[in-house]
């Protein structure tokens, strides 16, 4: 038997799949690593720290599954998209990278937009710029640590440095290359304006690549690591968003996704370049070779779930851990017993800043209408519908732009849950579908490298291997009602980003 290895690097552990060449999953295993978090805002991880935990996932999934090396015939990369890791001559790590979540780059993103123009920018680029972007890290390594940038050769995004690790090969994809605010998205090149412009050596960037092509083969020292064979063909890969899409089988128009991850993503492909005039929504090359896509990225999506179960869990929720249950299942039952709206409750899910509609570092989060009848099961419900109300907004800003959706692919921890399943159909008012590829990036990476390496068509693969499980319809008068609910949560930041950045400022005053 032949298998595809799957790897998604992402914010907390790696997670590897193994999938055979008929699309099923033979066996998964997960590793975790540290995050690091030196000052408020910030985020960082040691690269080093990638490889040897998904040297380690490899070696424990195929131990798992039974699978010697020599069987698994292709590997595919994802992994968390924007992080700066920092590269010298000899290919050795400068300094800790800066991850997607890092906030620390607001001036820098200011100055670029000032240096070369958010309509300018904009064109050349497909988007603003962000303070998860790739760009504006570098920017900030020169201003901030201009002894780590004289050091800088190489600049790769986080799954890139494993591949190298894997292949000896520096290289990107297409499609996580879109999120460093230097890539000509429309093009699929380099964009030279952009890299002149901001006075960054484009000879720091590495060849690109579509998704699904081989761009190199196993080191006999990475096989004895991993336990692959030597000379295993590694395909380029993709960002996490677009191979989970890859993953659900969101390659073609009319079908959205909706990631339920520690971020959350609204997704949708195009045939064509297609941007946001005011570029509110990211406009990224696909992982299907010569497609793009457009997404809203929540910052906290399952993170403010996450959150509120790490900061706000009782004895009887670590009473539940302990006896082996799911807090996230005993946390959703709860927020069942709830009534829609939470009577009158409201959560804002900005926990670290946010993207999408509201591309602001300093928003933050915040209940509003709390009062004496309020319980747990409340606060809880509100946490899960304020999450659901932010990702709407970025179908509003997709749907404005002539998009027809006939369904959602939800994928991601969140998507287990059928009450949340069913709030989102409620939500967006679409139905929300779920398919039997629940490994997400990692699934999507293994199919990309069975493209790669059988010469198989992306979407003709999708179309054998991902197959729609369950289907939930709208409810209507759910969703009238959400709707009044919906109303008032998008008149809330408006109405307090004054405050809400007045908060920000005082919480870093000395």
């Amino acid at each position: 038997m032949s298998y595809f290895l799957g790897i998604d690097l992402g914010t907390s552990a790696v997670k590897c799949v193994l999938v055979d060449s008929a699309g099923t999953v033979k066996a998964s295993h997960s590793v975790e690593y540290p995050l690091l978090q030196p000052e408020p805002g910030w985020a960082e991880q040691h690269p080093e720290d990638w490889w040897r935990s998904t040297a380690a996932a490899i070696r424990a999934l195929l131990a798992k599954a039974s699978v010697s090396g020599g069987e698994v015939v292709g590997v595919g990369l994802s992994g968390q998209m924007h992080g700066s890791v920092f590269l010298d001559s000899d290919r050795k790590v400068v300094r800790p990278a800066l991850l997607w979540c890092d906030q620390r780059t607001a001036a820098e993103c200011e100055w670029i937009e000032q240096a070369v123009g958010i309509t300018e920018l904009g064109r050349l680029t497909g988007n603003r710029a962000l303070t998860g972007f790739t760009a504006p890290k570098l920017i900030w390594l020169r201003n901030h640590e201009p002894h780590h940038y004289a050091r800088t050769a190489h600049v790769l995004l986080p799954k890139d440095y494993v591949r190298l690790q894997l292949t000896g090969e520096l290289g990107m994809d297409m499609a996580d290359a879109s999120g460093t605010l230097l890539l000509d998205v429309a093009n699929r090149s380099w964009s030279s304006e952009v890299a002149r412009a901001l006075g960054l050596p484009l000879e720091w960037l590495p060849p690109l690549y579509e998704s699904n092509d081989v761009v190199g083969q196993v080191l006999d020292g990475a096989a004895e690591l991993t336990g692959l064979a030597p000379g295993t063909p590694v395909v380029a890969g993709g960002g996490d968003q677009a191979c989970g899409a890859v993953g659900v089988g969101v390659v073609q128009q009319g079908i959205a996704s909706v990631a339920l991850g520690t971020s959350g993503v609204v997704f949708v492909h195009d045939d064509t370049y297609q941007a946001d005039t005011e570029f509110r929504l990211h406009s990224f090359c696909h992982g299907v070779p010569g497609k793009w896509h457009r997404m809203g990225v929540m910052l906290a999506a399952g993170g403010s779930f996450q959150w509120w179960k790490n900061h706000f869990a009782s004895d009887e929720l670590q009473q539940v851990e302990a006896n082996g249950g799911d807090v996230y299942s005993y946390l959703t039952a709860l927020a069942e017993t709830a009534p829609l709206g939470s009577e009158g409750l409201l959560f804002l899910p900005y926990l670290t800043g946010e993207r999408t509609p509201h591309p602001d570092p300093k928003a933050r989060g915040g209940f509003i209408g709390l009062n004496m009848r309020h319980t747990r099961a409340h606060l809880t419900r509100a946490v899960l519908e304020g999450i659901t109300f932010g990702l709407r907004d970025s179908m509003e800003l997709i749907t404005a732009s002539g998009v027809e959706i006939r369904e959602l692919r939800v994928n991601g921890g969140g998507a287990r849950s059928l009450f949340w399943r069913q709030m989102i159909a409620d939500v967006f008012g679409y139905p929300v579908v779920t398919v039997n590829s629940t490994d997400g990036p990692a699934y999507g990476a293994a199919l990309l490298a069975a493209s790669g390496v059988l010469q198989r068509d992306v979407s003709v693969l999708c179309q054998e291997w991902i197959k729609v499980v369950h289907r939930v319809e709208p409810d209507k008068n759910q969703q009238r009602r959400y709707e009044q609910y919906y109303e008032v949560y998008r008149s809330l930041y408006p109405a307090l980003r004054c405050t809400l950045h007045q908060l920000s400022d005082l919480a870093v005053s000395k």
